[in-house]
């Protein structure tokens, strides 16, 4: 065969050649490119402990173990309480990693303190509304019929979120209470309403809608006066505040708001 006659054979072998060798070289780069974002997707690990105000308990409890389940090596610790005592227990030196509060103001001494990294996030509001039990025995109306003589009502103490905005309402409305109980967080206040040791307690909207037929609420228009806004933040002290972060953007995110919001509680 003439050499002309070999010219196409030899350069058909050399475009195969190249495109053979170019293909070998983008199945190398793809793997080498896809490596380091398999590095990156690491999954969480460890456990954290969260505070969280004692009308969160129903919905963090339920964000908690979704969490865990979304990620499997991680444990999220709850602890419970009003807000001011849970300031005082983080400043006094108790292990927490995220705190939730009621109110922006116990998270305002918690940054006093110099105790919150970075900037507490805003993720859900609630308003007050009456407790009363099944039934109404004291004919419980209206926020003026807690002031009415021999009407035994139920408080927070002032230095707890919903004790303090049942404060405001007082001086909105120009109305005094006198309080036979005055509790340190919200559920302590429900459970004397249950109970029916008290005809009626100031409680948030959520605390009435998780409880029931239970107790029975009655809303009043002054409740718009005193809304309490919840902030969360990681705490300085936290050991494991990239998992404490993962936390509070599920809380922030939107299946935490809608669990929030399947509770009663409003948006920021």
């Amino acid at each position: 065969m003439s050499i002309a006659g070999r010219r196409p054979r030899l350069t058909s072998l050399l475009l195969a050649g190249a495109l053979s060798t170019g293909l070998a070289g983008c199945g190398a780069d793809t793997s080498t490119s896809e490596a380091p974002s398999a590095a990156a997707s690491s999954p969480l690990s460890g456990e954290i402990t969260v505070f969280a105000a004692a009308s969160l308990k129903t919905t963090f409890t339920q964000l908690a173990q979704d969490f865990e389940a979304r990620n499997p090596g991680t444990k999220v610790n709850l602890s419970f309480a009003g807000s001011s005592d849970l300031v005082t227990q983080i400043t006094q030196g108790a292990p927490a990693d995220v705190f939730a509060s009621a109110d922006t103001k116990n998270m305002t001494k918690l940054a006093d303190a110099q105790l919150v990294d970075g900037t507490a996030l805003n993720f859900a509001t609630n308003v007050l509304e009456i407790a009363v039990p099944p039934g109404n025995p004291a004919s419980i109306s209206s926020f003026a019929d807690l002031a009415k003589p021999g009407v035994k009502v139920v408080t927070c103490a002032s230095q707890v979120p919903c004790g303090a905005a049942a404060d405001v309402v007082e001086k909105a409305a120009g109305i005094t209470l006198s309080p036979v109980s005055e509790e340190s967080s919200v559920t302590d206040v429900l459970g004397k309403v249950t109970s029916q040791e008290a005809d009626a307690g100031l409680v948030y909207v959520t605390d009435i809608k998780g409880a029931g037929n239970k107790v029975k609420g009655v809303p009043f228009p002054e409740s718009d006066k005193a809304v309490n806004t919840y902030p969360i933040a990681t705490v300085g002290t936290s050991k494991n505040k990239e998992l404490a972060a993962a936390f509070i953007a599920m809380v922030t995110g939107n299946d935490g708001r809608k669990i929030l919001a399947d509770a009663g509680f409003g948006a920021p």
